[in-house]
């Protein structure tokens, strides 16, 4: 009896199609799964907002009782409104953490995965513009405006338009000089300005 030729399953345990080529294993197609349905659930985000209008609400307590909050012989005290208001939030912070711990048991009776809020992929998308555009303000103060934005729109250009950095970076500064242009000499707004404008005398 002559040898068999394998044509399924290798010793490697990667399937092979007709052609030789080697396809996704089952096991690949699952994690492919996770972790485009992996993240943040709704019930997660409402426990943690809930928990956050609680802090602040028991915070408005906290100093309107400092402040003084009852009634006094010529009206409300200080911190009499912002007692109650921070009442109002902690009562609603409970009744949302409550309903949400409520959801998460009835879920887990039934089985079923929890509501996504944000997948760990859209987070790094968000992240790829929130964290160079909070840089951006906290650099204002420094570098001024216009080198801020200059550097700002060079990043984007290079790191979600795909462009080449010899490319994005004259029109960033391209762009600045236009921003100052029309903002300084023909508006005459004064925008924040940092040492490279100082030295150039503006």
């Amino acid at each position: 009896m002559g040898m068999q030729q394998v044509t399924g399953v290798e010793a490697t345990g990667a399937v092979r199609a007709p052609d030789g080529a080697a396809s996704a294993t089952t096991a690949d197609i699952f994690l492919a799964e996770g972790r485009a349905t992996s993240g943040v659930s709704v019930r997660t985000m409402e426990i943690v907002t809930s928990v956050a209008f609680a802090a602040v609400g028991a915070a408005a307590i906290w100093d309107s009782l400092r402040l003084g909050a009852g009634w006094a012989p010529d009206g409300p005290q200080s911190g009499y409104f912002p007692f109650w208001i921070g009442v109002l939030l902690v009562l609603s912070a409970a009744g949302t953490l409550i309903a949400a711990t409520r959801s998460g048991r009835a879920r887990g009776e039934a089985a079923e995965e929890p509501a996504p809020f944000l997948s760990w992929e859209q987070a790094r998308t968000v992240a790829t513009v929130f964290i160079p555009t909070v840089l951006y303000v906290a650099a204002i103060p420094f570098t001024g405006i216009y080198v801020a934005s200059a550097a700002l729109v060079a990043w984007f250009m290079v790191r979600l338009g795909g462009f080449r950095v010899t490319r994005a970076i004259p029109a960033g500064v391209a762009t600045a000089l236009v921003t100052f242009v029309v903002f300084e000499i023909w508006f005459l707004v004064a925008l924040p300005k940092g040492p490279i404008e100082d030295f150039l005398g503006y």
